[in-house]
């Protein structure tokens, strides 16, 4: 069994008010989901313009856990309204 987590830091534009941040936040996780992988919000909750996502994939191969993560990094740093400010990468396998 493979482990894979990404940690995604995202600085938002022009954010006034943390329900607008909401409004761009939900529907990325949303969106992320539909890759088979379990996401949340796990950082800078109280910050207007930044973001740090969790993301987890599980899987036999090694191989199938770096696709579906490349697919979510790829996806998030497709987003205009944001800059990607970094990712962070861990997989963990059968030998940890």
């Amino acid at each position: 069994m493979y482990v894979g987590a990404l940690e995604i830091d995202v600085l938002f534009g022009d954010i006034r008010s943390l329900k607008e941040k909401r409004s761009y936040v939900k529907p990325i996780v949303a969106e992320l989901k539909k890759f088979g992988v379990a996401v949340s919000e796990v950082g800078d909750a109280d910050r207007l313009r930044r973001a740090l996502f969790g993301v987890a994939a599980v899987s036999g191969e090694i191989g199938h856990v770096h696709e579906v993560l490349n697919r979510c990094e790829r996806h998030v740093a497709g987003k205009p309204e944001l800059e990607l400010l970094s990712v962070r990468r861990r997989i963990l396998g059968p030998e940890d």
